[in-house]
């Protein structure tokens, strides 16, 4: 697929850009320098062609080749200053890669000197003549007054700045035909490729410094996410499309979630909505634990969001070779204490750092889904609930009778959702609705996955003329009327 980079100086409006082509807030918009680190990608479609779109980070210091060697790839990053130099390189990364270049410019503020500053870098990446490769975006038109003033960017040598507002979308339709026209006339055209239903959509959540963006990389096999020992560097969900045995799966590291404040507190806060609002989109979820730390109150939080939100569950206690001795019976018991609601959800020790039983998470992630998706007919409910009956009488709740189930019926799928009947008056303890779901999950295999249960009465049936001491009457037919009240009938 033809890959098209934004690229710029910080502060220029790159990710609301970004954000406005994809027509979704995936990228966080602040008025901070560096907030994007991780660079954003997504697919964009745009009459019958598709492109992948890379939101880079800021290029804060384009003197490359003296950061760089501030920097060695074989250390943690420790500080901001490390931090950024790994933006950078990554942006320079997608730069080499890139069949077009999105260079934008801030039409508000003209010229700067770090506006040249990146065409330097960008005549170091990009391969050929950059004029051929590159459309000059001046940003922040928004109105014909400010028009006037875009034609400073000509000074530039890069041709005549494409005016827009991403703010406003305001020339950006014009912007996407104009990317169409290139790669057409560079053979790069990709026919758009319709949305797949059976996408398997996972989260990786988790407090800060847990090893999320570490798991992500060792699933993928590359270092796609930034890693750091400094609290929230991940800022933004990270998508990330795979295909596994033949399913398509969507990995998504988010922003590590925690109740601390921080000194760019917004950034956070923010950060941490876009991972609660993942974990409300995805199918299944990886809670991943610093094993070697401890569980904590902040972790059954998550887990309790997770099971809320109907979502399957994988619990992956990570930096597993940090643990000397290694007792999994241990462990495995400290973290069902933990989370007592969540007993169904399989547990997997990795190390994300050594890789070590990383490669057995998909294979739990293709039967979660699988499980998900598991559709029980009637007489299969039925014959089950024969069964369950006679090894344990329903309990009732209220009342003074024992209730009496009438039918078990499956609703919905993925997640699985079943409804229990029960007679007009009757009450069932909550007991019985767990002991309901713990046989659905042995005998038809839903592990992994939150069963949804709920509880409804035969409607009462009313009869005619409201006579005391009738019994259910059939629809359609007169009611059964009391002998005491036959003989005054007749009269």
């Amino acid at each position: 697929m033809p890959v098209v980079v934004i690229f710029g100086r910080t502060n220029v409006g790159k990710s609301t850009l970004f954000n406005t082509l994809v027509e979704k807030k995936q990228a966080i918009v602040s008025n901070i320098a560096g907030t994007t680190r991780d660079s954003n990608i997504n697919i964009v479609r745009w009459g019958g062609f598709a492109f992948e779109l890379i939101d880079t980070g800021g290029i804060i210091n384009p003197d490359q080749d003296t950061l760089f060697k501030k920097y060695k790839g074989g250390k943690e990053l420790q500080t901001e200053e490390e931090i950024n130099i790994k933006v950078q390189r990554q942006a320079v990364q997608y730069l080499k890669a890139a069949d077009l270049v999105l260079f934008v410019v801030d039409n508000k503020t003209g010229i700067l000197p770090a506006d040249r500053q990146m065409i330097t870098v960008l005549r170091k990446n990009l391969s050929g003549a950059i004029e051929d490769k590159i459309i000059l975006i001046a940003n922040k038109v928004d109105s014909g007054a400010q028009a006037a003033e875009a034609a400073e960017f000509n000074k530039l040598g890069l041709g005549e700045p494409f005016m827009i507002s991403a703010v406003t979308g305001s020339g950006t339709g014009d912007l996407l035909d104009l990317i169409a026209k290139y790669l057409k006339k560079r053979k790069l055209q990709v026919k758009e490729v319709p949305a797949d239903p059976d996408k398997i959509s996972v989260c990786i959540l988790g407090k800060p410094n847990v090893g999320k963006s570490s798991l992500l990389n060792s699933l993928l096999g590359y270092e796609k996410v930034i890693v750091s020992p400094m609290a929230h560097t991940t800022r933004e969900p990270q998508n990330t499309e795979i295909e596994y045995q033949g399913k398509k799966i969507i990995l998504i590291d988010t922003a590590g979630i925690s109740a601390h404040a921080h000194k760019n507190e917004d950034l956070v806060k923010y950060g941490v909505e876009k991972s609660l609002g993942t974990l409300r989109r995805s199918d299944i979820v990886l809670l991943v634990l610093d094993i070697n730390e401890g569980i904590t109150h902040q972790d059954a939080k998550l887990v309790e969001e997770i099971v809320e939100a109907g979502k399957s569950l994988i619990i992956i206690a990570n930096k597993w070779d940090l643990i000397h001795p290694r007792d999994t019976k241990k462990y495995t018991a400290i973290i069902r204490d933990n989370f007592p609601f969540a007993l169904w959800a399989p547990i997997q020790f990795v190390s994300a750092k050594t890789k070590e039983k990383v490669e057995k998470i998909m294979d739990l992630v293709l039967d979660l889904d699988a499980a998900r998706k598991i559709k029980l007919s009637d007489s299969q409910l039925a014959h089950f609930l024969s069964k369950i009956v006679k090894i344990h009488r329903p309990a009732k709740g209220k009342g003074t009778r024992p209730p009496h189930i009438y039918e078990l019926k499956q609703q919905d799928i993925d997640p699985p959702v079943f409804e229990v009947r029960i007679g007009p008056d009757d009450n069932l303890h909550f007991s019985y609705t767990r002991f309901i779901i713990n046989h659905l999950r042995e005998q038809f295999g839903f592990h992994g996955v939150p069963i949804k249960v709920f509880i409804t009465n035969k409607p009462k049936v009313h009869g005619q003329m409201g006579l005391p001491g009738r019994k259910h009457a059939i629809p359609g037919r007169p009611a059964a009327v009391p002998r005491r009240y036959r003989a005054a009938r007749r009269k």
